[in-house]
């Protein structure tokens, strides 16, 4: 998908997982303008930061048959909220961030897949 394709369907995604963890207070995010920051900012760390981590944690990935990218993808989000500000775009937990980034790949892996094959 193209840049702010991307952009847009992160923030929706915030707003949504944000949403239906509102009452545990495990994952916050304040307003639609935090997360359509937050979504930039996520974009322009994958784009700059995630390879360079992918690089030096290669062999830890292929000893864990690519499981390690879910860590890299969490800590990718902490540094994502440390950005932002943690008092706006908050995780509870690294435990959090974790489940956070897993399910941010599969919506992302089931939007993806339905944006190419209709478009």
């Amino acid at each position: 998908m193209k840049f702010w394709q991307r952009v847009v369907v992160d923030a929706i995604i915030f707003i949504a997982l944000a949403g239906f963890y509102r009452n545990s207070g495990s994952f916050v995010v304040t307003s639609v303008w935090v997360a359509i920051g937050a979504s930039l900012v996520l974009a322009v760390l994958n784009a700059s930061v995630k390879p360079f981590l992918q690089l030096i944690s290669l062999p830890i990935t292929i000893l864990t048959l690519g499981l390690f990218s879910i860590v890299i993808n969490a800590v990718i989000l902490q540094l994502t909220s440390f950005l932002v500000g943690p008092a706006s775009f908050y995780f509870s937990s690294f435990g959090m961030t974790m489940w956070i980034a897993l399910l941010m790949s599969i919506l992302n892996a089931i939007i993806s897949n339905y944006f190419i094959n209709r478009w």
